[in-house]
């Protein structure tokens, strides 16, 4: 290999790799496509007469690679969390939001506006990018924001992500966080070239982001048409990260990587509102699909002072926009039983396209619900997809329904069945619910087939190809707990609708992988009632083991972070069942969960629930708090009866006066500090 061949590949890689940046990042391309077609080519026969030079960063190792057999697990080494959203998308939206971060952070009137950074919140597919020494090692999606799948093959593919950071002094470790995206032009001339070969086209920008990168076949992902914004970052190493979040875009912007220019930074909640109502009049402008704005604390120290609740922060928010709407008629209203035995309405619309898809079915909640809005088949209605996923039936055009009175008998009112639809089994509505339930328990095959589907699911024991129909098969042929799926044989899969012994293979090997899974995920799995993700995990993290969370009695479960009495007495019920009892046992037997160490939160201030408001001296809100918490107490967000201790700094605001005004005892940091020791 000569010198000049080494020197002459840098400088191609540099031209297409700017050009691609023009091009796809700041659309202000500099050359004509036969001259970065030239340029491309001239790279690829270098490369190729000299295999000593290619790289894994060259632009020539975009066009993909062999299929997979499927995605590998990525752990993220900072978890991916989610954003709060506003539901109220007024700009009274924007105005809590400011007012719940100003009471955090224990401002008051007289203080200063907070400052923020707003931008557009992308309505795509979220991915970590992880760069080493400055090189694209690795991409992960969200998953369940604790381990993603890695698509890197998938994510090289995408021009606008750089596969090589634009620094001389790369940092050792920088993950960038973004969004993958498909612009709308894009995804209508995709559409239209796939229409003129007669093959499958996409159904809207976003599904087909999201389904590009999910493609085993790197081949396929290369051909789709995708964009990416970056919007932070998680783990980095030997990185001067900013003191800001907008300085923080601003820098990755720098370093070659794609940052939406559709973002402020201002002061307080107008700057919010603005921001909010320039966006709305411009939705629709946009060459690419948001579902609403985020804000953001700009300065990330704030950011730190007031941390997270759950798996959200508490100094960023999403704030949507109204739901797209469209008129259709309900053709019929059925009864969908959940694996609790809930009974929930669910109308059957006329086929309709809102928000990108087409909408066949709706929910209708209950049958207050149903009552109050006074559905009825035959109705001209207003479906929305409510949060722009899941559609609801807003209200009924009552200029519709002609002739009311007369056209009733016709069109009578819902009643909720007394009934179950699926067993037979009497249908009881317990005092303050909502709901009306099937009294049948898992011996409702409705029941039985959710309770299946939710313990497969992705976030739970995550059987891959373990889905509604198959599952539906299995119940009819007798499939009664979610234990027996560890017992299946390959004869009784392949004899099954469309599953042939491969099939077969496949689902079994996902049944044996999905053993010995985190106890966090296996009690989830479980599908006790009112015990959602976040608290099956603080359930796992307190008691550590299976038998000792089933022994568990009222006062050890409200030991556990945000257990109540109510989501005391649904563990308790749960595991009195001795149904409930003979499953778990079953799936002890299979291997199902692995047990790991207890680590409660145990100690002298067990049992006191603490207050933080004010800045205090030396120690950060943080610090206070896991302090707290490790010797066994409690820090809550606000001041009530049950708090034992309100921990007061300078610029201390409403919770001070409260604690004073339900002569709560409050403490100075020396205070606190001597109740530590």
């Amino acid at each position: 290999m000569t010198g000049g061949a080494e020197q002459r590949a840098r400088e191609l890689r540099r031209l297409i790799e700017a050009a691609n940046h023009r091009y796809y990042v700041i659309d202000a391309p500099t050359i004509p496509d036969v001259e970065y077609d030239r340029l491309f080519h001239e790279l690829q026969a270098l490369e190729s007469d000299h295999p000593e030079l290619l790289a894994a960063d060259s632009p020539t190792q975009r066009v993909g690679g062999k299929p997979l057999a499927g995605f590998a697990p990525v752990r993220h080494r900072l978890p991916m969390l989610s954003i709060r959203t506003e539901t109220d998308t007024t700009p009274a939206g924007a105005l809590a939001f400011d007012a719940r971060v100003r009471k955090e952070l224990g401002l008051t009137e007289a203080d200063a506006p907070v400052e923020y950074a707003a931008e557009l919140k992308f309505d795509g597919l979220a991915m970590s990018l992880r760069y080493e020494n400055g090189v694209l090692v690795q991409a992960a999606t969200r998953g369940d924001g604790e381990t993603g799948e890695d698509v890197t093959l998938n994510i090289r593919t995408v021009r606008a992500i750089p596969l090589r950071l634009n620094t001389e002094m790369p940092p050792e470790v920088l993950e960038v966080r973004g969004e993958i995206y498909m612009r709308r032009d894009d995804f209508e001339r995709y559409n239209e070239k796939q229409r003129t070969q007669d093959k499958p086209t996409l159904v809207n920008p976003r599904n087909g982001a999201a389904g590009s990168i999910r493609q085993l076949d790197p081949r396929i992902a290369a051909q789709r048409p995708l964009s990416f914004f970056c919007y932070g970052i998680g783990e980095s190493i030997g990185w001067p990260v900013p003191v800001t979040h907008g300085a923080t875009l601003d820098a990755l912007g720098a370093l070659g990587l794609p940052v939406c220019t559709e973002r402020v930074v201002g002061q307080g909640a107008a700057a919010l509102v603005a921001f909010h109502q320039t966006i709305a009049a411009r939705r629709y402008r946009l060459p690419f699909d948001i579902d609403g704005v985020v804000y953001k604390v700009n300065r990330l120290e704030l950011q730190r002072r007031l941390g997270f609740v759950a798996r959200e922060p508490r100094w960023a928010v999403a704030h949507k926009y109204p739901a797209q709407e469209e008129l259709t008629t309900v053709e019929a209203i059925e009864v969908q039983v959940g694996r609790t035995g809930a009974l929930t309405p669910v109308a059957r619309l006329k086929p309709v396209f809102v928000g990108g898809v087409t909408v066949t079915n709706a929910t209708l909640h209950n049958a207050d619900e149903v009552s109050r809005k006074d559905v009825r088949v035959g109705d001209t209605v207003i479906v929305r997809r409510a949060g722009d996923v899941i559609p609801e039936v807003v209200s009924v055009v009552l200029e519709r329904r002609p002739m009311r009175d007369l056209i009733a008998p016709l069109h009578p009112t819902f009643e909720m069945p007394t009934h179950c639809p699926e067993c037979g089994a009497p249908v009881i509505r317990l005092e303050g619910e909502a709901a009306a339930r099937c009294t049948n328990g898992l011996s409702c095959p409705a029941q039985r087939k959710q309770a299946i589907l939710h313990f497969a699911s992705r976030r739970a024991m995550d059987i891959e190809g373990l889905g509604e129909k198959l599952v539906d098969q299995l119940v009819e042929r007798g499939l009664a707990t979610p234990a027996e799926i560890y017992a299946l044989t390959r004869d009784e899969l392949a004899g099954l609708e469309r599953m042939a012994e491969k099939s077969a293979d496949n689902l079994l090997q996902a049944i044996s992988a999905s053993k010995h899974r985190e106890l966090a995920r296996f009690v989830f799995a479980l599908g006790i009632r009112n015990v959602g993700e976040q608290t099956a995990k603080d359930l796992a993290r307190h008691f550590g083991n299976l038998d000792a969370l089933m022994s568990a009695d009222v006062a050890a479960l409200l030991q556990v972070p945000d257990v109540g009495p109510v989501v005391a007495e649904s563990i308790l019920a749960f595991f009195a069942e001795p149904h409930n009892r003979t499953v778990i046992e079953g799936l002890r037997a299979a291997g199902a969960w692995r047990d790991g160490e207890a680590q409660p939160l145990v100690g002298p201030l067990t049992g006191m629930t603490f207050v933080l408001t004010g800045t205090l001296p030396t120690l950060t809100r943080d610090e206070a708090k896991a302090r707290i918490e490790a010797l066994g107490g409690k820090v809550a967000g606000s001041v009530s009866k049950k708090t034992n201790y309100v921990v007061a700094g300078t610029e201390a605001g409403s919770k001070l006066i409260k604690a004073r005004e339900l002569g709560i005892a409050i403490l100075d940091e020396d205070g606190l500090l001597a109740l530590f020791n």
